[in-house]
């Protein structure tokens, strides 16, 4: 039996076809395996190649957004953000990590804040989504956009339609009497908390802001859980 690894007369390392051929095999094995293990949300925007011809499964929707019906035919593994800026150019919500790690795609499913980038978009079928496009009424901004703006929440502004989402709903959960990890007795948390500065920060840890404006933006929710409607 031959030696596939040899080496010539200048001392270069050469590996003979066969030896070659069982690395390349190898290692689309292990490319393989690792996609298996990938998060369906890194996936859901690729199309199913097999044999290299692309397979598209769709399936029909009805999605209610910012209360108007969308009927929409979309990939199975399509997620909600990808539905949301591809399909009905609702760019709003915007694609950060991709792995619900910074909250920049954080929108409102019937209410409860949702990281859109792990949602597939057929989980939402008739259910109710909220984004940032339709916090306002016409032209009044919504007491939270009033509040960001008046207390300077935001410098890029990247992150902020997420870190909106999740501060409308976030208050809302406070109103329903959710805990969170740093409430002091989670068997007696009273509805309508009026939440304090560290409460606000773990309740919004999810959402990043790369700019660092997180004083600022736990002033703006405050002033809306005062009722002060973004005014000083």
């Amino acid at each position: 039996m031959s030696d596939p690894v040899k080496q010539n007369a200048v001392g270069e390392v050469s590996i003979d076809a066969s030896r070659r051929d069982f690395i390349k095999k190898s290692a689309m094995v292990g490319v393989g395996a690792a996609a298996a293990n990938l998060p369906l949300s890194m996936l859901a925007s690729e199309p199913a190649l097999v044999d290299g011809v692309t397979i598209e499964r769709l399936n029909d929707l009805k999605l209610n957004i910012n209360g108007k019906d969308h009927a929409l035919s979309v990939d199975t593994r399509t997620s909600l953000l990808d539905a949301l800026r591809e399909q009905l150019d609702m760019t709003g919500s915007k694609k950060g990590c991709d792995h619900g790690q910074c909250g920049a795609c954080t929108v409102m499913i019937d209410g409860r804040r949702t990281l859109s980038c792990l949602t597939l978009a057929a989980m939402c079928d008739g259910r109710k989504v909220t984004t940032i496009e339709g916090i306002a009424t016409g032209e009044t901004l919504h007491p939270m956009q009033a509040a960001f703006i008046e207390y300077d929440g935001m410098q890029c502004g990247y992150c902020t339609p997420g870190q909106i989402c999740s501060a409308i709903a976030m208050l809302q959960e406070a109103k329903n009497g959710d805990a969170s990890h740093v409430t002091a007795n989670v068997q007696s948390v009273a509805r309508d908390q009026k939440l304090t500065r560290d409460e606000i920060r773990e309740r919004m840890s999810g959402n990043i802001c790369r700019c660092g404006a997180y004083n600022n933006i736990v002033d703006a929710i405050e002033n809306v859980q005062a009722g002060k409607g973004g005014k000083r």
